[in-house]
């Protein structure tokens, strides 16, 4: 399939019109160099099976209604833009979507969208999850670095999770209870700082993989709870020092977790 990707240092493009020369794209990507658009309402110039969409942030607050005629979209990223987002609700052939920069009240609007296979909210102030349990088919999660947010008790509601990464989220200070997600195999957490207690990972009856990432603020025996799973089979573990990295590799004895969530989502666009 045919896809562009442009990255225009100048900030020269204003607007979309140029696709005029690109009807066939599957897939496009105006990233945060077109920072100057006025608008998006070339992308009308694009196939209504358009696959792939990402909308880096602009200087201005653009409308999301060119969107809703994309009804095959099954990836979206957006940086910034809430302007007219209940239209994403309508795209429900969505397999993975991602919201960059954008605060949410809570995940309800959304709730149509029930093919959602991955979702990654990074950066912004979406700190309540509320209405993540409409998405059963969801089989990656991806929070980082949000704003204010500490509870995450609902994502105990999907139970089609396979994968979860948090990153940087200050203010969660436990893991709850995972026995509801038969299919978690798979947790990445990095720079989690208000974590210490890992023994909630225990209640995940199918996790295989473990990746603890710059989480310099342990000591090795506060892993030593991940040796009593009886599913595990590997493990990455970064404790900011080779002396702690050493300790736990020998408490653990786990051969090591690819780092790359790519390959474990496979290509969703399809």
């Amino acid at each position: 399939h045919t896809s562009i990707v442009k990255s225009p240092y100048d900030g020269s493009i204003t607007d979309l019109e140029f696709l005029r020369f690109f009807p066939e794209l599957r897939r496009f990507s105006a990233d945060a160099m077109y920072s100057n658009l006025a608008d998006i309402d070339g992308l009308r110039h694009l196939s209504q099976d358009l696959r792939s969409l990402t909308l880096g942030q602009t200087k201005r607050k653009l409308s999301l209604r060119p969107l809703a005629r994309f009804s095959q979209l099954r990836e979206l990223y957006l940086e910034g833009h809430t302007k007219d987002i209940a239209v994403v609700a309508g795209l429900t052939e969505m397999r993975r979507l991602t919201f960059r920069s954008i605060t949410l009240p809570d995940l309800t609007l959304f709730a149509p969208l029930d093919k959602l296979e991955a979702l990654d909210l990074k950066l912004g102030g979406t700190s309540n999850l509320a209405g993540i349990e409409a998405f059963q088919r969801l089989r990656y999660l991806e929070l980082w670095m949000i704003r204010g947010f500490a509870d995450l008790e609902p994502i105990t509601a999907c139970r089609s999770l396979e994968m979860l990464f948090l990153q940087a989220l200050k203010n969660v200070t436990a893991l709850p209870d995972l026995s509801s997600l038969p299919r978690l195999m798979r947790v990445h957490l990095e720079t989690m700082k208000g974590l210490r207690d890992f023994s909630p990972l225990l209640t995940a009856p199918a996790l295989e993989e473990v990746l603890l990432i710059d989480m310099g603020h342990l000591a090795p025996q506060d892993l030593a709870v991940l040796a009593t799973h009886p599913n595990r089979k590997r493990a990455s573990v970064g404790l900011g020092s080779d002396r702690k990295n050493a300790a736990v590799k020998q408490l653990l004895r786990l051969p090591k977790a690819p780092y790359d969530k790519e390959a474990f989502l496979g290509d969703l666009s399809a």
